[in-house]
C-alpha cells in the first residue's frame, strides 16, 4: 500500500477499478475529485500533513508519528467493517464517519499486526 497519485490511474489504460478511494491532505476538503475509475466508493479522511513540519527532528518525528498513528486509527476499523453485510449507501457512511480523528492528538496506541491486501485500500493523495 502506497499513497498514489490520481494520474496513476486516469492515464493508465491497464489501471485497476478502484473499489475505495482516501482523500487524506487536510486541503482536500471541499475540493472536486477526478472521476476515478470503477467508480470507487470515496471518503475524506484529511489530517495535517507532517512535511510542512518545522523545527528540530524532535519537533518532526512526532508530526510523522502522529499522522501514522491517526491512518492507523482509520484504517483499523475500515478493514474491519462487516463489507457483506452492508449494502452501498450503508457503506459509504461507515467509510465517512471513520473520517474523524478518532483519538486526541499524542495519545498512546498499541499497534497490532495486520493483514490486508495491497488493492483493499488506495489513498490518494493530492497534487499541489
Amino acid at each position: 500500500m502506497r499513497s498514489k497519485p490520481w494520474e496513476e490511474f486516469w492515464r493508465a489504460t491497464d489501471a485497476p477499478d478502484l473499489e475505495f478511494v482516501f482523500t487524506v491532505c487536510d486541503n482536500a476538503t471541499g475540493e472536486i475529485c477526478p472521476t476515478w475509475p470503477g467508480p470507487p466508493m470515496t471518503a475524506h479522511w484529511g489530517l495535517p500533513d507532517p512535511a510542512e513540519a518545522n523545527g528540530a527532528a524532535a519537533e518532526i518525528g512526532p508530526a510523522f508519528a502522529d499522522a501514522y498513528r491517526m491512518l492507523g486509527a482509520r484504517i483499523d476499523p475500515f478493514i474491519y467493517l462487516p463489507f457483506e453485510n452492508l449494502d452501498r449507501l450503508s457503506l459509504q457512511k461507515r467509510m465517512e464517519d471513520i473520517g474523524p480523528d478518532p483519538e486526541p492528538r499524542g495519545a498512546e496506541r498499541r499497534m497490532r499486526p495486520r493483514s490486508i491486501e495491497p488493492s483493499a485500500v488506495t489513498m490518494c493523495r493530492e497534487l499541489a
